[in-house]
C-alpha cells in the first residue's frame, strides 16, 4: 500500500504536491508565480506545516545539487527567499535551520555560482527581523566560510572579486543577525573578531592602489563603485558602529595583530587609513578606548624597530587630531606619560646604539636618523594631544612635562640610564620641544592661574644654563605664553621702523590679573632677558627671540610701571654692550646695541610722548650716519659687517637715560624710577651658573637652609681678619672649594635618601625652634591692654601687676553701654 501511495501523486501530501508544482519542466522558464503563490498561502494558512516544507524544499535542492541541475537549485532558493520574507510564524526556526542548512550546502560547493547564490540568500536571511528568538541557532560554520571566501585565490579575476565581494556581503550578514540578538553567540567574541576583521582588512589592503588611481567618487565607474575596496570599508564602518563600550577592544585588537603580522606600521598609509576609519565609525565616547589601545602596542613595541614605533606614534597622532575635544577621557596624563616615556627610550637607543644598553654583537642595528624621525613624530603627537585639550587640563600638562625634565642631582625621573650626561641633555632638549608644541597657541584669561609660579620657576631656571640651544627653547615657550593676540610674527625680524603702525599691533588693555602677574614675576622675567643678552654663546636668534618678548610683554602685559621698568632695562643693556668688563665679543656687543636701539624705538612710539620719540629717532639718525653696526639692519644679517673695536661708542650715538627721564617725567611718569639704572638682582642661582647645571643651583637652596637648621643652632663670633686671614685664604681657596663642593653633595645626598621619620623630625625641630623664638619675640614686645578701670598702684607710682582686670569686673561709662 506504502508503494502505491508513493507512485500515486494523488495520495502524496498537498504540501508535497504544491512543493513540486512550483518546479516547470524546464527550469530556464523559471520558478511558476501562480504555483508559489498557493504555496505561500498554504504556508501562512497552516504554519505547522512550514519546517516540513523547508525540509522537502532542502532535500529536492541536495538532490538537484548532487546531480548538477543548478537551475532547479536556483528555483528552490527563490522559493526559500520568498516563503521566508512572507511568513514570521512562530514556528519559522525550524523552518530557517532548513534554510540555513541548504545555504551551508551551497556555500560547500567548489562552484563560484553557486557560493554567490547561497550567500545572496543569506544576505536576504540578516536582513528580516525575526518576530521569536532562536536559542540554538549557531553561525559559526557562516563566520569561517565568508571569511575564507573574502581571501579567495581563484584564477580568473572577475569571478574573484565576486567571491570576496560576496564573502564580505555575507560577513556583514552575519554581523547584521547577531549584534542585536543576546540569545545568539557573542560575535564580539575574539575568535569572531580575529577571522572578521582581518578579512576586511584584507580586502581594504589589496584594492589600495586600485582605489588611489580612482580621481574622485563622483568620476568613478558604476562597476568601480562596486569594488571590495568600498563595500569592505562600508561593512568595516557599521561594525565598528555597532561595537559597544565593551567589545571596543575586541574589535581594535584583530588590527594590531594584522598590522604587526604584515608588517604594516612602516608603511604608514595604510595603518594611519585603517584607525582614521575606526576613530570616525565608533561613538566618539569611546575614542579614548581606542588611544588607551594603542598606548599599550606602544609599549609593547618598545623593543621593536624605529621605523614600527614611529608608524604607532603617526596613528596616535590622527587620532588624537581627529577624536574630538575633551575625549581623550580619564588617560590624559597616561598618554603624555607613555610618550615622554617613549622619547627618553629613543634618546637611549640613539646614544648606546642597542636596546638593552650593551653593545653586544648580535643586538638589532639602530639607524640614529630613524630613532630622531621617531623623536619628531612623537613630540608633534605630544602638541596634537595637547590641542584636543581645554585650558585648564593644558596647564596641567605643561607641569607635568616640567616636572619630568630631569635635573642633575635633583630628580631623575626621565634621566637617560646608559647614555650619560649627553643622554640627559638630549633628553631635556626633546622636552622642552615637546613644550613649545603644548605652549603653541596656548591662551588664557588669567595667567596667574594658567601659569603658577611651579611651572615659571623652573623654566626660566633652564635659562641660566650654558647650552644655547636650550636657551632658546625656553624663549619660545615664553613667547606662546605670553603672546595671546597673535602679535609674535610682527616681531620676528628686528628693525627700527619709523611707524609701527605698518605693524598693525593688536594692543589691549592690561587687566588686573595681567597687572597682578607682572606685579609677582616681572623682575625675574627683565633679569632672564638681561642674563640672555649677557650670554658669549647666544647668537642672532637668541637675540631675534629676546625682542620678540621684549615687544610682547610691551603689548600685551605693559601697564604704566612696566613701560618704566622695561625702558630701565633698555638701557641696561645699552651699558653692558658698552662694558668690557664682561668679555664679550664684538658681535654680541653690537647686537645688544642693536637690540636695545630696536626696542627703544618701540616703546617710545607705544607710549606716544612726542619728545621721547624724538630723542630715540635722533640718536638711530646719528647711528645710521656713524655707526651703522650698532642698528639692527646691520647686524642681524646673514653677513654682518663688525668694526675692528667699540672703544670709540659714545656721544651722539648712545640713548640718554637723564635725557629720556626728562622728557617722561614732563609726561607723568615716575622721574625717581626712571633715574635709577636697572641692576639685575644678583640671586644665589647667578653664583653657580657659570655654568655647571642647574642641579647645582638647587643644592645651594638646600645646602642654606640647611644652615639655618637646629643642628648648627650655635653661632660662631666673627672671625678678626687680618693679612694673615687673607693669605692662608688665597693659599687654601682651592681646598676650600673641594671641602665645599663635598659638603654640598653631602646636604643634597641627605635629603635624597635620608628615611622620611628623620626628614620629619628635622623639619618639625626647625618648626619648634621658630615658634618658640616667636614666642620670646611675642612677650618682649605684646603688652597686656590697658583697663578701663585702671591698675593697683603703689605708693611709688609704680604698676605692682601688669595683669589686666577681667572684663566682667571693668567699669564702663554709661555713655559706652547700649
Amino acid at each position: 500500500m506504502t508503494g502505491v501511495c508513493g507512485c500515486c501523486g494523488a495520495l502524496r501530501p498537498r504540501y508535497k504536491r504544491l512543493v513540486d508544482n512550483i518546479f516547470p519542466e524546464d527550469p530556464e522558464d523559471g520558478l511558476v508565480k501562480a504555483n508559489m503563490e498557493k504555496l505561500t498561502f498554504y504556508a501562512l494558512s497552516a504554519p505547522e506545516k512550514l519546517d516540513r516544507i523547508g525540509a522537502y524544499l532542502s532535500e529536492r535542492l541536495s538532490r538537484d545539487v548532487a546531480r548538477h541541475r543548478y537551475g532547479y537549485v536556483c528555483i528552490a532558493m527563490e522559493a526559500l527567499d520568498q516563503l521566508l520574507m512572507a511568513c514570521h510564524c512562530q514556528s519559522i526556526n525550524l523552518f530557517v535551520e532548513s534554510f540555513l542548512k541548504m545555504v551551508r550546502k551551497l556555500l560547500e560547493s567548489d562552484k563560484p555560482s553557486l557560493q554567490i547564490l547561497g550567500t545572496n540568500s543569506f544576505v536576504k536571511f540578516a536582513n528580516i527581523e525575526e518576530d521569536t528568538p532562536s536559542y540554538h541557532r549557531s553561525y559559526d560554520f557562516f563566520v569561517s566560510r565568508f571569511s575564507e571566501m573574502c581571501h579567495s585565490s581563484f584564477e580568473d579575476p572577475d569571478i574573484r572579486t565576486k567571491i570576496r565581494m560576496a564573502g564580505i556581503k555575507g560577513l556583514q550578514g552575519v554581523v547584521r543577525k547577531t549584534v542585536n540578538d543576546e540569545l545568539q553567540a557573542n560575535i564580539w567574541d575574539p575568535q569572531h573578531m580575529d577571522k572578521i576583521v582581518p578579512s576586511l582588512l584584507f580586502n581594504l589592503q589589496s584594492g589600495e592602489r586600485t582605489e588611489s588611481r580612482s580621481p574622485s567618487p563622483l568620476q568613478a565607474s558604476e562597476k568601480e563603485k562596486e569594488s571590495p575596496v568600498e563595500l569592505t570599508e562600508r561593512c568595516f564602518r557599521e561594525l565598528l558602529g555597532r561595537a559597544a563600550y565593551g567589545n571596543i577592544k575586541n574589535a581594535v585588537t584583530p588590527v594590531l595583530m594584522h598590522l604587526d603580522n604584515h608588517s604594516l606600521w612602516e608603511g604608514k598609509t595604510f595603518a594611519v587609513r585603517c584607525f582614521k576609519i575606526i576613530m570616525y565609525s565608533i561613538q566618539s565616547q569611546h575614542s579614548h578606548l581606542v588611544i588607551q589601545q594603542l598606548l599599550g602596542h606602544l609599549d609593547a613595541n618598545s623593543k621593536n624597530s624605529a621605523t614600527v614605533r614611529a608608524g604607532i606614534v603617526e596613528v596616535l597622532l590622527e587620532a588624537a587630531a581627529i577624536a574630538a575635544s575633551g575625549s581623550v577621557g580619564p588617560t590624559v596624563l597616561e598618554v603624555f606619560n607613555t610618550l615622554l616615556r617613549q622619547l627618553s627610550l629613543s634618546v637611549d637607543y640613539e646614544l648606546t646604539g642597542s636596546y638593552d644598553g650593551s653593545t653586544n654583537i648580535g643586538t638589532k642595528i639602530i639607524k640614529a636618523h630613524e630613532e630622531r624621525q621617531l623623536q619628531e613624530a612623537v613630540i608633534r603627537t605630544i602638541g596634537s594631544f595637547a590641542n584636543t585639550l581645554p585650558t585648564y587640563q593644558r596647564s596641567e600638562v605643561m607641569l607635568f612635562i616640567m616636572s619630568k625634565i630631569p635635573v642633575p642631582g635633583v630628580h631623575l625621573s626621565l634621566q637617560s640610564t646608559g647614555s650619560g650626561p649627553e643622554g640627559t641633555r638630549m633628553i631635556q632638549v626633546m622636552l622642552l620641544k615637546s613644550l613649545v608644541e603644548v605652549t603653541a597657541g596656548f591662551q588664557t584669561t588669567n595667567m596667574l592661574t594658567a601659569l603658577p609660579s611651579s611651572f615659571l620657576e623652573p623654566l626660566l631656571s633652564f635659562s641660566l644654563t650654558e647650552d644655547p640651544e636650550i636657551r632658546l627653547l625656553v624663549l619660545q615657550i615664553l613667547l606662546s605664553l605670553i603672546d595671546r593676540h597673535d602679535n609674535r610674527p610682527k616681531f620676528s625680524n628686528i628693525s627700527s621702523i619709523s611707524d609701527i603702525s605698518m605693524l598693525k599691533l593688536k594692543v589691549d588693555k592690561c587687566s588686573r590679573q595681567d597687572n597682578l602677574f607682572m606685579k609677582k614675576h616681572g623682575q625675574q622675567l627683565y633679569r632672564h632677558i638681561y642674563l640672555g643678552c649677557k650670554e658669549q654663546s647666544s647668537g642672532r636668534q637668541h637675540y631675534e627671540t629676546l625682542f620678540a618678548l621684549l615687544g610682547l610683554l610691551s603689548v600685551e602685559l605693559a601697564n604704566e610701571e612696566v613701560v618704566v621698568d622695561l625702558i630701565r632695562l633698555a638701557l641696561a643693556l645699552q651699558d653692558l654692550a658698552l662694558s668690557t668688563d664682561e668679555g664679550l665679543p664684538v658681535y654680541n656687543r653690537c647686537a645688544v646695541h642693536a637690540l636695545s636701539a630696536a626696542y627703544l624705538n618701540l616703546i617710545c612710539q607705544l607710549t606716544t610722548v612726542p619728545a621721547f620719540c624724538q630723542h630715540i629717532h635722533e640718536v638711530i639718525e646719528v647711528r645710521q650716519k656713524e655707526a651703522p653696526y650698532l642698528l639692527p639692519e646691520d647686524i642681524f644679517v646673514d653677513k654682518p659687517k663688525l668694526p675692528s673695536s667699540l672703544e670709540k661708542v659714545e656721544g651722539d650715538v648712545l640713548f640718554l637715560q637723564s635725557k629720556i627721564t626728562e622728557v617722561l617725567g614732563g609726561s607723568g611718569y615716575n622721574t625717581d624710577r626712571l633715574a635709577t639704572p636697572y641692576v639685575p638682582q644678583f640671586t644665589d642661582e647667578d653664583r653657580l651658573s657659570k655654568r655647571k647645571s642647574i642641579g647645582e643651583t638647587i643644592s645651594l637652596q638646600v645646602e642654606v637652609e640647611s644652615r639655618n637648621s637646629p643642628e648648627k643652632e650655635e653661632r660662631t663670633p666673627a672671625e678678626e681678619i687680618t693679612f694673615e686671614t687673607l693669605k692662608n685664604a688665597i693659599v687654601d681657596s682651592v681646598g676650600m672649594e673641594e671641602q665645599e663642593r663635598e659638603r654640598r653633595r653631602k646636604v643634597v645626598e641627605k635629603f635624597q635618601k635620608a628615611p622620611f621619620e628623620e626628614i620629619a623630625a628635622h623639619c618639625g625641630a626647625r618648626a619648634t625652634l621658630l615658634q618658640s623664638k616667636l614666642n620670646q619675640i611675642f612677650e618682649i614686645t605684646i603688652r597686656p591692654p590697658p583697663s578701663p578701670s585702671g591698675t593697683i598702684s603703689s605708693g611709688y607710682g609704680q604698676n605692682q601687676s601688669n595683669r589686666s582686670v577681667p572684663i566682667y569686673e571693668m567699669k564702663f561709662p554709661d555713655l559706652c553701654v547700649y
